[in-house]
């Protein structure tokens, strides 16, 4: 097979576009296996491959068309839980939004695979390069879904697929977006091994070989022992959900009755979940009463969440509160806010295609600014409310701000029965790895861990059961690459990369312009003479 085409020569796809398409759906739906329940990690080294040979020598429509086909096979599943509840229609927008993202994202991969060889024909631009071109692409694409539209949702990303795999450790070097990036590198390097055929020059396999060491050698960075903090959490497992009938207090009365076991044990701290209380404790005095007593009897703080109200703003707050104190003591809300479920954006435009769905939804929360991490008792506690923990800056700020310990809350009431509360306990897991901390995941209904510093599970509580955990859980200081350097490190990535391509793009076409020109004509044209 040659290195590369001439520049005359357009670059040939692999598979005709039947068969890419098919090929792009296979690639999608085995990537949905890589993400829980399944948790096949192995799945993305075949998943990514069949994606990548599928936009070789592809054009505009073609790339557009093979692109959609892998988003849409992988998010229709893997975002089916969307539809558990509130029916199709949420479920289908935001998969068909989500394809047709990576849909417009798959052109530039194309485009690299077309301009890439016509630059660096050799060897080692086809092995090196062109890997690290597309990885970077990979994770351009990555990052846009992860910010637009509306804040963006980054549930889809590949480095959250390692989370019970040999290579998270890495993601404390690199962040999550790294680790993505070097699984596609791996990946595209062995498909442009492949392709060129040079089973005999050893050479040729060292950049492959090279980022698959990289990936399998590759220790957790090392953060600081600094004790251990002794924490209680109670899933409560109350009627949290959306559509659960129930009567004013109920959730409240729950989580005080999955409490009681541990009511007279020594903690440094008392953890509720995300939805834990019914009412408003900053306005609702007798809500505020009964904190006060459970903090006075366990002689502890509390870390609780409500929806409060300030003015006409509605946040959703983690609020930590004390005996004796005038509470609360500090809160935190939510600074991700999940569009279109606990906000409307443009609710003008939307109403006028689902008015009963958008009509559902009244309370417009608003996003937190305050610095995601309490001190406790002289502990830094970093924190993430539900969907938070899947947004790199809420957990990153959190451990520059001085986070021992993360502390988890969420409310997965309106996805049982769906993989989403795992789906979510990867995040929590990679958080951990990534930067070197303990996490206490502690959800209303499911699923409950309290994971260590190294991603294993220190504790658990089974989903849909009412429990208490009482954990002594570690806590680390020092601050791990991927916190310190992540965000620089996403952004070289992915806009580097889209820089990159642009460049190569230039000079390919400066290059066919030179080799045109060079060119002479055929006898009889004039064209020579006219020269």
């Amino acid at each position: 097979m040659p290195d590369a085409p001439t520049l005359a020569e357009p670059v040939r796809p692999i598979l005709p576009l039947w068969a890419a398409v098919a090929a792009s759906v296979v690639a999608g739906l085995v990537l949905t296996t890589a993400f829980p329940a399944l948790a096949w990690w192995p799945a993305v080294f075949v998943a990514v491959p069949l994606a990548l040979v599928s936009l070789v020598g592809r054009g505009f429509w073609s790339a557009l068309l093979v692109g959609f086909a892998f988003g849409a096979a992988f998010f229709f599943v893997n975002l089916l839980f969307t539809a558990r509840y509130l029916g199709p229609v949420p479920w289908i927008a935001l998969s068909m939004l989500e394809a047709a993202l990576t849909a417009l994202f798959a052109i530039p991969i194309a485009l690299a695979y077309r301009w890439v060889p016509r630059v660096l024909p050799g060897a080692w631009g086809r092995l090196v390069s062109l890997p690290a071109l597309v990885a970077g692409l990979w994770t351009l694409r990555e990052e846009v879904l992860g910010t637009f539209p509306y804040g963006g949702f980054p549930w889809g990303r590949l480095g959250v697929t390692q989370a019970d795999g040999p290579f998270a450790e890495v993601a404390s070097w690199v962040g999550m977006s790294g680790l993505s990036f070097l699984i596609v590198l791996v990946c595209a390097a062995g498909v442009e091994y492949v392709r060129l055929g040079r089973w005999r020059d050893v050479r040729a396999v060292v950049p492959t070989a090279a980022a698959a060491v990289l990936l399998i050698v590759t220790p957790q960075f090392p953060t600081t022992d600094a004790g251990a903090m002794r924490v209680g959490a109670v899933q409560g497992n109350g009627p949290a959900g959306y559509f659960d009938e129930r009567g004013r207090n109920d959730i409240l009365r729950a989580q005080l009755a999955a409490t009681r076991p541990i009511l007279d044990e020594d903690m440094d701290v008392l953890l509720w979940p995300e939805g834990g209380i019914d009412s408003d404790p900053t306005t609702d005095e007798a809500t505020a009463g009964v904190l006060d007593t459970l903090a006075a009897r366990i002689g502890a703080p509390l870390l609780v969440s409500a929806v409060t109200q300030r003015g006409d703003e509605y946040f959703n707050s983690a609020l930590l509160w004390e005996e004796g104190a005038e509470n609360p003591v500090d809160t935190y809300d939510k600074r991700h806010p999940v569009p279109f479920g606990e906000y409307v954006p443009d609710r003008w435009l939307y109403r006028n295609f689902a008015p009963e769905l958008i009509d559902l939804i009244q309370r417009e929360y608003t996003p937190g600014v305050a610095t995601p991490m309490f001190d406790i008792g002289g502990v830094g506690v970093g924190l993430a409310i539900c969907f938070d923990v899947i947004y790199d800056d809420v957990i990153w700020d959190g451990a520059q701000a001085g986070a021992e310990v993360y502390m988890f809350q969420t409310n997965n009431a309106d996805f049982r029965g769906t993989d989403e509360n795992l789906q979510q306990l990867a995040f929590a897991r990679m958080r951990a790895i990534e930067t070197g901390r303990s996490v206490v995941n502690l959800s209303t209904v499911g699923t409950s861990q309290v994971i260590a510093p190294d991603g294993a599970t220190l504790d658990g509580l089974p989903a849909d059961e009412a429990g208490a955990m009482l954990t002594d859980v570690p806590l680390r200081t020092g601050l791990t690459p991927a916190v310190i350097a992540g965000a620089a490190l996403k952004a070289l990535l992915a806009w580097g990369s889209l820089a990159a391509l642009v460049a190569f793009g230039i000079i390919a076409r400066l290059r066919r312009r030179a080799g045109n020109a060079a060119t002479p004509a055929p006898e009889g044209t004039g064209v020579a003479e006219k020269a």
